[in-house]
Formats: structure tokens, C-alpha cells, sequence
């Protein structure tokens, strides 16, 4: 069965961005150990993300240039970017430019996941909007040891504490890894 899944990284103090909308100062946290990524990615069939992670992910690694890491990066898996521009495709990548509501792209992003789960790489603006719907199973989150004094926010909701249910805490390195099952959003 599909599940909608937000797995990221973010600051001690809840940022998954700084104010520049970059992602450079949690590659600069050494990380030691980390969560099997490899075994992450096997139960994946699709992934979701917003324009701003796209755009910062394409200028980092120099996607356009070199088209053939998408693959490892992401795999063969159809990635939706909501976005209200055109945007640069990588050659040979399964990019899917989206524009308006969640709901109304839902359906064809559970589709296109062939029963695996959908990857909500970020914003976590973008994230916010599948929890809006009640689409949100699981939050899988890895705490930075670090502070920004700004940026992005990790997930932009209001929550009641019922809503969010601790499943597992795990220790990777200096990074705590949290994973939440969400349950549907109070009325």
C-alpha cells in the first residue's frame, strides 16, 4: 500500500534550509553513520518536491551538466516538482513539472508510485499541504547537531498532540532520527 512519506533533515531548531535557501550547512555536519538511504529508496516508487529543493538541488550538483547523476541521486524513480515556472529538465530524468494544489495532482503522483511509497523530499511548505488534505502517513526526520538563525521551516503546521505519533528514535552519529506516523488532522 502507498504511503506519503516526508524523510529529511533539519536543524536543532527546525529549519531544513537556511535563509539563502540552502542545504550546504547540513553537509557540512559530519554525519558519521546515517539511515540505510539505499533501503529508503527500494520502497520508493515516486518523489515530490517543490521548486526551491529542485533548483537547489540541480545548481549543487550540477545536475544540468551532468545529467547521468540524477540517477544516482534518484534512481529511475518519476519525480513531481510543484511549480508555478518552467523549469530545466535533466537530460534522461523522469521530471514532472506541476502546478497548483496537491489534491488535484494526488491521484496521478499515488499512480505513478506503483504501490510503493511517495518521497517528500521538501519544502516543508509543500508538505504542509499534503497534511492539509489528510494525504501525510509518516515524518521521517534526522536532527542536525547545529542552529541556523533562520531559513525554512521543517513543517509549517499546527499540530495536536495526538496527531503525531512517535514510532522510533534512533542515534546516527550526532544526528537524532525521529519517525512519526501521522495520524489525520484534528477538526
Amino acid at each position: 500500500m502507498t504511503r506519503i512519506v516526508y524523510n529529511t533533515a533539519t536543524s536543532l531548531n527546525g529549519f531544513i534550509a537556511d535563509e539563502e535557501n540552502s542545504l550546504d550547512w547540513l553537509f557540512a555536519v559530519e554525519s558519521g553513520e546515517a539511515p540505510d538511504h539505499d533501503a529508503f529508496m527500494r520502497e520508493v516508487g515516486v518523489i515530490v518536491e517543490g521548486a526551491t529543493t529542485y533548483e537547489w538541488v540541480l545548481d549543487s550538483t550540477k545536475l544540468l551538466e551532468h545529467p547521468d547523476k540524477w540517477s544516482s541521486f534518484f534512481g529511475d524513480h518519476p519525480t513531481f516538482v510543484f511549480t508555478s515556472r518552467d523549469l530545466p529538465i535533466p537530460e534522461g530524468a523522469d521530471v514532472r513539472l506541476v502546478s497548483g494544489d496537491v489534491e488535484q495532482h494526488l491521484d496521478d503522483i499515488v499512480r505513478a508510485a506503483s504501490g510503493l511509497d511517495v518521497w517528500l523530499v521538501g519544502g516543508g511548505e509543500l508538505v504542509g499541504q499534503f497534511y492539509d488534505i489528510g494525504a501525510l502517513d509518516e515524518i521521517q526526520v534526522s536532527i542536525a547537531p547545529t542552529a541556523l538563525t533562520g531559513g525554512a521551516p521543517l513543517f509549517p503546521r499546527d499540530t495536536d498532540p495526538g496527531d503525531l505519533e512517535l514510532t522510533e528514535v534512533k542515534r546516527y552519529g550526532g544526528f537524532a532520527h525521529l519517525c512519526y506516523t501521522v495520524h489525520p488532522a484534528s477538526d
